[in-house]
């Protein structure tokens, strides 16, 4: 969770969203010649965009609506002074302070941002940031901001992302002004840009109507390591603060826009590499660049990853195969929202603000008239589980502004990237609220509550089987079975197992290589908390290649006293297979415990023992006392208590190593019920059973058992503290991962609903 205070916002930009009016006397700026000269990857200009102006009241209402209760937005330079000096535009302060004040009414706090790339046309025709007026031009624009709109709005934020107006705008050229400086050009653009940044603090509080707060938003890619090595991490935080990006890419860099803000001097070692192009900057200089601010904002999208070389030097990793992309074709990466808040809050130790964060969808008017977006939503969830993780470890981190509500001009894109949270159809300016924005509701709601971090992840936990060889055991689990068993006397697959004697490994996602009984004691959430000392069941496949051993199982209570307080053993069979003249070995004769007595010690074996004709796809309920056995041919998947203790009565004379296996007379005596369950009890014929739902074979103390047959899409809800899902015949998807026979896994407690297909049948258990 966050801290109490914490800001949820959402964040926009004015040129984006507002549009034009021929009547608004706002002045030209860079953008609209940008667009004149046919730059944009559309050919579209933002004329109307979101038509935010004539629509900015139903826009915060939409706001308020959807709980946003912080909004950082850009105010037009171009708007409120034409000429970038001078004459202020009456026109744009009414506007603005009526939008500021709309912005209250509903519930929301403004955060103002004075420069997000609006530059007035006539200020770039005299030089732009290029001429060193420009700190006394965004001194007096600021002084205009702060006469008119401190009284209303306490926070203000000076210049947006100078990495990119300096770099995309000067150096690359691909946004406005579109120009392709010299190295040293750009470079007195930056610390100009800087210098008026400064300039703009004292200003701001120096006409303020009241105290104000004010920070500074750049941006950057964050340098994230790609392990938690030490070294790993030393690396990553190097590159983030030095300087390895080429010459012509030289912006896109933390520490030469951070530290003469935060530390008050450019960091030594871009002054050394950058020598030759560095205009001469004075102690003056850095005194007025380094203003006392009140908060750091930060715009983080992506990252890259990093880790030590074999020489100890920073190198960069490449992304896996088919990493995740948003729309806009930037790598999804929430760990740079983890790593780089921390290694930002180290260095400078700075109240922090994310004031950009989101992502490009292809979204779409689905027929049911809504905008569903997933994919926005798993990666906000990503992200801001990545920013609570560095907050709980110690950044100051304040808050949160998603970029962005609306869909708007995306710069050079035009109108071909969707980043908002509220879908605009720009020919009817329709706004229709996406999933994301519900979900985003709730998350304001709840503080984060509903956060993956703060939810304990339940993904399908697929186990690797155990294997057991046995003396009676055969090769079927080879051959029939998609396993890799380690003999040709393989008699048992533990499937789903916690027990010393045979633990199951989780096979792959966040628990992979886990132990069972490891989740089941990190993790019993996963379980339903149910309270229990031990994962409860235990779920078998047993390929008998020959007669098992007469055996009986003792319930919890004699276990308990005599087993050193193991668990007892009740159990059920689902056959998988068998001839057609099988048989198992199902209850006794015998009338009395002195009759079973006699017949145990005189070897009456013919007497005692009662076998049962069974077939495949019979089901049998094996309480404890009952005398049961195995035969040769049978396969069997046994659902059971989580206990191993078997009291064997005869084993037909068989020798292991030379030597009879050992019986146990006297305590299967003790335990054999008297008298058996009838035939007619014995044993259920299941093989055909509705398809399509979950059918009960049995529900004892221990555990419940179903047989579900898949011949058509099938949804089952899981309500239990979990569920154990095992196919024993054929193949299918659920909730779209592939499975077939031989997959054993477990729905954990509270995942929901699941979705079946293919043509495959299932046995599943809980307790």
């Amino acid at each position: 969770m966050f801290r109490d205070d914490f800001v949820w916002g959402v964040a926009s930009s004015a040129y984006q969203i507002e549009g034009r009016d021929p009547q608004d006397g706002a002045g030209k700026m860079i953008w609209d010649t940008f667009t004149e000269e046919g730059r944009i990857l559309d050919g579209k200009d933002a004329s109307m965009a979101c038509d935010h102006i004539h629509r900015y009241r139903e826009d915060y209402q939409l706001m308020r609506l959807l709980g946003v209760k912080a909004y950082r937005f850009s105010v037009s330079w171009s708007r409120i002074m034409p000429e970038g000096t001078g004459r202020v535009n009456d026109k744009a302060i009414t506007l603005y302070r009526d939008m500021i004040m709309t912005m209250r009414e509903n519930g929301i706090t403004p955060y103002l941002t004075m420069y997000h790339w609006e530059l007035p046309q006539a200020l770039q025709d005299r030089g732009g940031w290029l001429n060193e007026e420009i700190i006394e031009w965004f001194g007096e624009y600021a002084r205009v901001i702060a006469e008119n709109f401190s009284d209303l709005c306490e926070y203000f934020i000076t210049l947006n992302e100078p990495e990119c107006f300096v770099g995309l705008g000067h150096l690359s050229g691909v946004h406005a002004p579109g120009m392709k400086l010299h190295y040293r050009e750009t470079f007195q653009i930056a610390h100009n840009a800087l210098r008026a940044h400064g300039q703009a603090v004292i200003n701001l509080r120096k006409y303020a109507k009241r105290p104000v707060k004010i920070g500074y938003a750049p941006t950057c890619g964050m340098a994230y390591p790609a392990s938690n090595r030490p070294e790993d991490i030393e690396a990553a935080r190097k590159v983030l603060f030095s300087f390895y990006n080429p010459m012509d890419n030289w912006t896109w860099n933390v520490a030469w826009f951070n530290d003469p803000v935060f530390l008050g001097k450019y960091p030594q070692h871009g002054l050394e590499q950058f020598r030759e192009y560095l205009p001469e900057i004075t102690e003056e200089d850095m005194a007025l660049i380094a203003q006392p601010l009140d908060f750091m904002g930060q715009n983080i999208y992506n990252g890259y990853i990093v880790r030590a070389g074999a020489d100890g030097e920073p190198e960069f990793a490449g992304r896996a195969a088919g990493h995740p992309k948003t729309a806009a074709g930037w790598p999804v990466t929430p760990e740079c929202l983890y790593w780089g808040v921390k290694f930002l809050y180290e260095r400078y130790h700075m109240p922090l603000y994310i004031t950009e964060n989101g992502m490009s969808c292809h979204d779409i008017i689905s027929r049911d008239g809504q905008v569903h977006d997933p994919n926005r939503i798993t990666f906000l969830d990503q992200y801001l589980s990545a920013l609570q993780c560095a907050s709980d470890e110690g950044a100051d981190v304040r808050g949160y502004f998603l970029w962005t509500f609306l869909d708007n001009f995306e710069w050079d894109k035009g109108y071909t990237e969707r980043f908002g949270i509220v879908y605009v159809d720009f020919k009817t300016q329709k706004r229709i609220v996406k999933d994301s924005a519900y979900w985003y509701q709730k998350i304001m709601e709840e503080n984060g509550k509903m956060l993956s971090i703060n939810q304990p992840a339940k993904p399908v936990l697929f186990l690797n089987p155990v294997f057991k060889q046995m003396i009676w055991g055969g090769d079927r689990l080879g051959k029939d079975w998609p396993y890799e068993i380690p003999g040709s006397d393989t008699g048992e697959c533990w499937a789903v197992s916690a027990h010393p004697n045979g633990d199951c490994t989780i096979r792959e996602g966040i628990y992979e290589g886990k132990t069972l009984s490891q989740l089941w004691e990190e993790h019993p959430e996963l379980f339903g908390n149910t309270g229990l000392d031990r994962f409860p069941l235990l779920v078998k496949i047993i390929d008998a290649k020959t007669d098992l051993s007469i055996q009986v199982h003792p319930d919890d209570s004699y276990a308990k006293v005599n087993e050193n307080g193991s668990l007892g053993k009740t159990e059920c069979w689902y056959v998988l297979d068998c001839d057609e003249d099988s048989s198992l070995v199902i209850g006794h004769n015998a009338s009395s415990k002195e009759e079973l007595a006699d017949m145990i010690h005189n070897g009456k074996w013919d007497g005692l023992i009662r076998e049962i004709p069974v077939k495949k796809g019979d089901f049998i309920q094996i309480d404890p006392g009952t005398v049961h056995a195995i035969k040769g041919g049978l396969m069997i998947l046994e659902t059971q208590q989580n206990s191993d203790i078997t009291y064997r009565v005869y084993d037909y004379g068989r020798l292991t190593d030379g030597k009879p296996r050992e019986l146990h007379i006297d305590k299967s005596i003790d335990v054999i019920t008297v008298p058996a369950k009838p035939v007619e009890q014995s044993v259920m014929p299941v093989g055909n059973l509705p398809a399509g739902r979950m059918n009960l074979l049995i529900s004892c103390d221990y555990y419940k058992v179903w047989k579900l047959d898949v011949t058509e899409a099938v949804t089952v809800g899981q309500i239990y503290p979990f569920l154990i899902m095992s196919v024993i015949e054929g193949d299918g998807l659920i909730n779209g991962q592939m499975i077939r026979k031989g997959d054993h896994f477990i729905l954990p407690d509270g995942y929901g609903e699941v979705k079946l297909q293919g043509n495959m049948q299932l046995i599943i258990s809980t307790i």
